[in-house]
């Protein structure tokens, strides 16, 4: 069973605990910048192996130490449990692998 869409006052609570994440266009939004290429690249694995388990993957894209990163259901046309949990998951990596900024 697929999750159904939080109301934006609940993103807007559960985003006061991830520092770097924006609520845009139905979307959660953030950019990660590491020390480099490495880091970026050992934080997306963590991240892809992640959005496996869930079942769910974002919308991400990688230049040398930047990945921009988007999420939400597109079958709800806007943000769920599983946003949450990946973007949880995902500023958890970032903190591990050293994200420079």
């Amino acid at each position: 069973m697929r999750p159904t869409r939080l109301p934006d006052t609940d993103v807007a609570s559960r985003l006061a605990s991830l520092p770097g994440w924006e609520h845009r266009d139905d979307r959660l939004v953030r950019e990660f910048r590491f020390k480099d290429f490495s880091s970026a690249f050992a934080f997306m694995t963590r991240s892809a192996m992640r959005a496996e388990q869930l079942d769910h993957h974002p919308d991400w894209f990688n230049v040398y130490n930047r990945v921009r990163v988007q999420l939400n259901t597109h079958d709800v046309g806007g943000v769920t449990e599983l946003d949450m949990l990946l973007a949880e998951a995902m500023s958890a990596f970032a903190a591990d692998v050293g994200r420079a900024q």
